[in-house]
């Protein structure tokens, strides 16, 4: 580059340009600092200087040095003054020019835009192996700030004007800021209908090819690398809308509401079912998902549900818990990966302690745990306790007005009418009164049971039961150089049942095993040898820290001496069932968690993820509906498309139409809409639209589109 650049303005006199009134030519100088290098200025053989002639026809532009002279009108001066202190701002900002920023800059200076052209060129999104990747039009800047200031953000436009690739950003962005703990990129797949399993190949052979732009972007922005261990993990998901949808549970598996465990299919929206917290939450949304193949998970201390394999579980695995995060995986994900060095890998959350309503009961919930235990209730004879602790004697009196235990022999007591005696009116023993009212008159050590009054009862009667039943038969199991853990014992399986179910609705864990009869050593009855008729269910209990187990002094006191366990829930098995009719559900509790069969939680929705549903105007109204309504808490949404490229079959209506004439007026949902001045491909690209969007509104207008001539009609004109 010489000292003097003499270019100047080839085209004719404003004065002769057509439609153009004469103006005053004024004449300016413009100095730049030093400091700058003009070749990065004014582009190598002045490439960047020309762009600037030909946006201002009417302005004579000369170059001297480190000056320039600019003769034309005083609107067109001042906005080439702008420009050049608005490409210096670029230039000290680090970032190199050409053609297309200097386009762009003139364009924004033009239309008088709010924002300066510096700040949407200088705006830095995501940087990656040496390439920064920031919005370039005015258009693509707003539609980052409202991805910032929104929780769904609608990216509507034509090809090329960087919906999914900006937004592809700031969800890589937010992850590496810790504002997200996964991106899941979803695209329809309607070329194959959604119906992808007559496709060759593998999963990944069939669905790569519609999610490849996906991919692309992603490699752009992530170490490539590094992108097969993140999917491993699931901090990135990439999937058809299909799939995403499926996340559900057999229309029979059981949900935990306030009345009960009722099957996942009779639910409605509106209904409560109890969440991870252990408190009712409304059901948002009920989803029928067909068909579809099931697994049954299982955990470790016996318990299990149906779920799908695309179906999420909150998880922890021993990473996690040093750095005091979860992380969230389908079922499909922990298959083959369920143990590390001989440990359990995933660790399930453990429910706190369930909040049911309060329902009266006939006796106090201490003393029938004590009767369930070492009682006779048989009706047959006055009711009776055995038992070689006075202190449950007196606790038992306390706990029954009207009752007085009287001792029979030995550790027998007969829990007698209190000023009851020999002759006068029969009244019936208030105890045999109550056991029939709760049915359970004539059952034995072997069919004894819970009530389902008391089962389904709040957290004090549930727990006075299992206090009851523990300071009978159970009691504290210390281990040396372990936690202590509780231990209770049953010949009835039914009552074995209903302990576990008082133990996990208590937010602990339960383990059941069974030692039987035949085979064993008889025991000594006042030195006789009596042999075991019945199987003995033993029951090892870990209860939440503040959950005291017993009430009885002694057992309380040992099991005070050793630090209890913290109750843990691990994944265990994953085994496929087979293909059944399924159903998901969104809760609106804060985790998104509830509670599934055996007290296990699981959840439906997308917590603390960035989620963008590319490719939107292919999307049916319901499916629409159905991919917003996964939006769970800590979560960003962004749906990008183009609504003048619909490939969905003829009658089918686009959810990316309608879903602005629904969502339009809903507060943190914005709708960007992007043109042909935001194209960032090929400038031809702008042009093209731009002629497609004047066809189409000739069309609109009632003059109808012109017609394409075929080839041979034109060869002949």
């Amino acid at each position: 580059m010489t000292d003097d650049h003499s270019t100047m303005s080839t085209g004719p006199d404003s004065s002769d340009i057509e439609g153009l009134p004469p103006t005053t030519e004024t004449p300016r100088t413009i100095v730049i600092p030093p400091d700058v290098q003009m070749v990065t200025l004014l582009g190598p053989r002045d490439e960047l200087l020309r762009t600037m002639e030909r946006a201002f026809p009417r302005l004579e532009i000369h170059v001297r040095g480190n000056e320039f002279h600019l003769t034309g009108p005083e609107a067109d001066i001042a906005i080439v003054e702008d420009l050049l202190t608005e490409l210096l701002t670029i230039i000290d900002a680090g970032q190199p020019l050409n053609r297309d920023a200097v386009e762009r800059s003139i364009g924004m200076l033009q239309s008088q835009t709010r924002e300066r052209p510096a700040d949407v060129l200088t705006m830095n999104i995501v940087s990656s192996r040496g390439r920064t990747i920031r919005p370039k039009t005015l258009g693509q800047k707003e539609y980052v700030d409202a991805i910032d200031k929104n929780t769904i953000v609608f990216g509507i436009g034509p090809a090329g004007t960087g919906k999914t690739y900006l937004a592809m950003a700031k969800a890589v962005a937010a992850l590496q800021a810790k504002q997200v703990n996964r991106i899941i990129l979803t695209r329809p797949a309607v070329e194959a209908g959604e119906r992808l399993g007559f496709l060759p190949g593998t999963l990944n052979d069939k669905i790569d090819p519609y999610l490849r732009p996906l991919y692309d972007a992603l490699h752009d922005m992530v170490d490539p690398d590094s992108i097969p261990r993140l999917m491993a993990s699931g901090t990135v998901e990439v999937a058809p809308l299909a799939y995403m949808r499926g996340r559900a549970q057999p229309l029979d598996a059981k949900v935990l509401t306030p009345e009960g465990f009722v099957p996942i299919g009779s639910l409605a929206v509106g209904d409560l079912v109890i969440g991870s917290n252990g408190e009712p939450t409304p059901v948002l949304g009920v989803f029928p998902q067909g068909r579809k193949q099931v697994y049954r998970l299982s955990t470790q201390d016996g318990a299990s549900t149906r779920c799908c394999g695309e179906h999420l579980w909150a998880v922890m695995t021993r990473d996690d818990k040093r750095r005091g995060k979860q992380r969230v995986v389908q079922t499909t994900d922990m298959i083959g990966r369920l143990r590390q060095n001989h440990f359990h890998r995933f660790e399930l959350p453990v429910v706190d302690a369930v909040a049911l309503p309060e329902q009266p009961v006939p006796m106090d919930p201490y003393a029938l745990g004590l009767l369930l235990g070492d009682g006779c209730i048989t009706t047959k004879t006055t009711p009776s306790f055995t038992t070689a602790d006075p202190e449950l004697v007196e606790a038992l009196e306390q706990a029954l007005p009207g009752i007085t235990p009287v001792r029979k022999s030995g550790y027998d007591y007969v829990l007698r009418r209190t000023g009851g005696g020999r002759g006068g009116v029969i009244v019936a023993n208030p105890v045999t009164a109550v056991v029939r009212e709760l049915g359970l008159a004539g059952t034995t050590s072997a069919t004894k049971f819970v009530p389902t009054s008391y089962l389904h009862n709040t957290r004090e009667v549930r727990l006075a039961v299992l206090q009851g039943l523990l300071d009978t038969d159970g009691g504290p199991v210390p281990q040396r150089g372990r936690t202590c853990r509780v231990q209770y014992s049953t010949t009835s399986t039914r009552l074995r049942d209903d302990v576990m179910f008082l133990v996990r609705s208590l937010g602990g864990v339960a383990y059941t095993r069974t030692r039987a009869a035949e085979g064993r050593v008889p025991g000594l009855a006042n030195g006789r040898p009596v042999g075991y008729r019945t199987d003995a269910h033993v029951v090892d209990i870990r209860l939440p820290e503040g959950c005291e187990p017993f009430r009885m002094t002694r057992k309380r006191e040992a099991y005070a001496r050793t630090a209890p366990g913290r109750p843990m829930r691990y994944v265990h098995a994953i085994e496929p069932l087979g293909e059944v009719e399924t159903v998901c559900i969104q809760v609106a509790a804060a985790d998104s968690l509830y509670v599934t069969d055996d007290f296990i939680l699981t959840h439906n929705t997308l917590n603390d993820a960035f989620i963008i549903l590319d490719e939107a105007q292919n999307t049916s109204a319901e499916q629409m509906k159905m991919f917003l309504t996964r939006l769970g808490f800590g979560s960003k949404m962004v749906v990008t498309g183009d609504v003048t490229q619909v490939d969905l079959p003829g009658g089918t209506q686009s959810g990316l139409r309608v879903v602005q004439d629904i969502l339009g007026g809903v507060e943190d949902v914005h709708f960007s809409q992007l043109n042909a001045q935001d194209v960032v491909r090929h400038r031809l690209v702008s042009h093209i639209v731009e002629a497609y969007g004047r066809w189409d509104a000739r069309g609109k207008a009632g003059r109808g589109p012109s017609r394409v001539r075929p080839a041979q009609e034109r060869d002949q004109a």
